[in-house]
């Protein structure tokens, strides 16, 4: 008999999961994360329901819950920096294998610390110095490293 705990199938973990295995893979085994949202968004849901909110508006509601703090992501920004400024040298899949390692990488860490990363921070004018900030870095990690590269890179630009 297995008595290793399995965790419940319920919609709103399975909803967050899945968003965060594609925009957040460095949260996706946070197992309380997942699992104190989930149970948030579901209560949220019963609330608004109780409150005679449609079930499209209560799983609106439940949805905001459930990926408050979670729309920006350093993934999804580190792949969007590989594709754009290093396309020569990263073609596809790569800028998505190599970015959850960048993710662990201290300098790249730093950068990101040095901004207040919020639900609408690309939108804010602050995401291109980020931007602009991690291509420097990682062409340091580049040469820090003696990885080959094509030289010139945004030479076109």
């Amino acid at each position: 008999m297995n008595t290793k705990a399995i965790p419940e199938l319920s919609y709103f973990r399975l909803k967050l999961t899945a968003y965060l295995r594609d925009h957040q893979p460095e949260l996706v085994d946070d197992a309380t994360l997942v699992s104190s949202r989930a149970d948030a968004a579901l209560t949220a849901y019963c609330d608004a329901v109780a409150q005679g909110f449609s079930h499209p508006e209560a799983e609106s509601i439940a949805s905001n819950v459930l990926f408050e703090g979670l729309h920006f992501s350093k993934y999804d920004t580190l792949v969007s920096v590989l594709e754009n400024e290093f396309e020569a040298e990263l073609p596809s899949p790569l800028p998505e294998k190599l970015a959850p390692i960048l993710l662990r990488n201290k300098a790249v860490q730093r950068v990101f610390a040095n901004y207040h990363l919020t639900d609408d921070f690309a939108a804010s004018p602050q995401y291109e110095d980020l931007y602009t900030e991690l291509t420097g870095t990682i062409v340091l990690i580049i040469e820090q490293n003696n990885l080959p590269t094509v030289e010139g890179v945004n030479a076109v630009e």
